[in-house]
C-alpha cells in the first residue's frame, strides 16, 4: 500500500515548489546573471530579425519567413521559462500553482515541438532551393507557408496536450510537492506521483520520438541529398555558395538536437549523473538556441547582416 511506503501523501496538491538547481542553491543568484543576459540578447536579437523581415519586402521569401517563425518561437519559449526561473534564483519565489505548472509545461514542450517543426521546414526549403531550384517558388507558395505554420503549431498542441491530461486525470497522490527542477518539466512532475506512471512515461517517449525522431530523420535525409547535389555542381564557386547557405542551418540544427537528446536521455537513464549537471543542461537546452539563433543567422546570412549594419550605421550618420 502506498501509505506504508510514503508517510506523507499529498492528494491533488494546489501548489508546487520549484527548488531551482539542486545542489547549487547557494550560487543560484550568480547563475541567474548569465541566464538573464542570454534572455535579454535572445529577445533583442530575435525581435531585431523579426522587425527586419517584417519591414523589408525583399526578405518576404520562404527562408526568411521560416526564420521569422523561429525567432517568434524562440522569444515565446525563453519567456515561458526565464521570468519564473529568475524569480526562484533572485527573489526566492519558488511556489507555483499546480494549474500554472501544467500550463508552463504545456507551453514549453509545445514551443519545443514547434521549433523542431520549423527547423524541419527550413531543411526542406533548402533541399528544394538547391536540388530543384526551378520549382522552388511554385512549391513554397504563400499558401504552403501558412499550412506549414498552422501544421507545426497544431501538431505540437495536439501531441503535447494528452501528456498534460494524463497528469491531471490519472495522478492524484503525490509523495512530495517539491520539484527538483527550475521549471515544470514533464518527467520532473510525473516522478512526484506515487501511482503507476508507466503510461505517462510511455506517452512521453512516444511524443519525443514522434516529433524529434521524425524531424531528425527527415532533416538528415534532406541534408544528405543537399550535399550529394552540391558536390556534383561543376563550378567550385557555385558549390561554395550553396554550401555556405546551409552552414547557419546546420549549426542551429546541431545545437538544438544535440542538447535536446542529451537532456532527454539524462532525465530517463542518467541516474549516475549529478542532478545539478542535468538541470543546468536542461536550462541551457531551452536558453541557448534562442540566444544563439539570431547571432548565427545574423552573422551567416548576408541579407540580415547587411540590414542590421544599415540600421545601426545610418542611425549614426543621422546623429552626426
Amino acid at each position: 500500500m502506498p501509505h506504508l511506503r510514503y508517510p506523507f501523501i499529498v492528494f491533488m496538491p494546489s501548489v508546487l515548489t520549484l527548488i531551482g538547481i539542486p545542489g547549487l542553491q547557494p550560487v543560484q543568484c550568480w547563475i541567474g546573471i548569465p541566464f538573464c543576459v542570454m534572455y535579454v540578447i535572445a529577445v533583442i536579437g530575435n525581435s531585431l530579425i523579426l522587425g527586419i523581415i517584417r519591414y523589408e519586402r525583399s526578405l518576404h521569401k520562404p527562408m526568411y519567413i521560416f526564420l521569422a517563425m523561429l525567432g517568434a518561437t524562440d522569444i515565446a519559449l525563453s519567456t515561458c521559462i526565464l521570468p519564473k526561473m529568475l524569480g526562484i534564483f533572485w527573489f526566492h519565489l519558488p511556489e507555483i500553482s499546480f494549474a500554472a505548472c501544467l500550463l508552463q509545461m504545456w507551453l514549453i514542450h509545445s514551443f519545443q515541438a514547434i521549433e523542431s517543426g520549423i527547423l524541419l521546414a527550413m531543411a526542406l526549403d533548402r533541399y528544394v532551393a538547391i536540388c530543384d531550384p526551378l520549382r522552388h517558388t511554385t512549391i513554397f507558395s504563400q499558401q504552403l507557408l501558412t499550412h506549414i505554420g498552422i501544421g507545426v503549431t497544431l501538431r505540437a498542441a495536439i501531441l503535447i496536450g494528452p501528456s498534460i491530461m494524463l497528469i491531471k486525470c490519472r495522478l492524484k497522490l503525490y509523495r512530495t510537492t517539491v520539484i527538483s527542477h527550475s521549471y515544470c518539466e514533464h518527467m520532473a512532475v510525473v516522478k512526484l506521483a506515487i501511482e503507476d506512471v508507466r503510461i505517462n512515461k510511455i506517452y512521453g517517449l512516444f511524443v519525443a520520438f514522434s516529433i524529434l525522431g521524425f524531424d531528425i530523420i527527415f532533416i538528415t535525409l534532406s541534408y544528405v541529398q543537399i550535399f550529394l547535389t552540391v558536390f556534383q555542381l561543376p563550378q567550385k564557386e557555385a558549390r561554395f555558395k550553396a554550401f555556405n547557405t546551409c552552414i547557419a542551418h546546420i549549426c542551429v540544427f546541431l545545437q538544438f538536437y544535440l542538447l535536446a537528446f542529451f537532456s532527454f536521455f539524462t532525465h530517463r537513464f542518467g541516474s549516475h549523473i549529478p542532478p545539478y549537471v542535468h538541470i543546468l543542461l536542461s536550462n541551457l537546452y531551452l536558453l541557448v538556441p534562442p540566444f544563439l539563433n539570431p547571432i548565427v543567422y545574423g552573422v551567416k546570412t548576408k541579407q540580415i547582416r547587411d540590414h542590421v549594419l544599415k540600421m545601426f550605421f545610418s542611425k549614426k550618420h543621422l546623429d552626426h
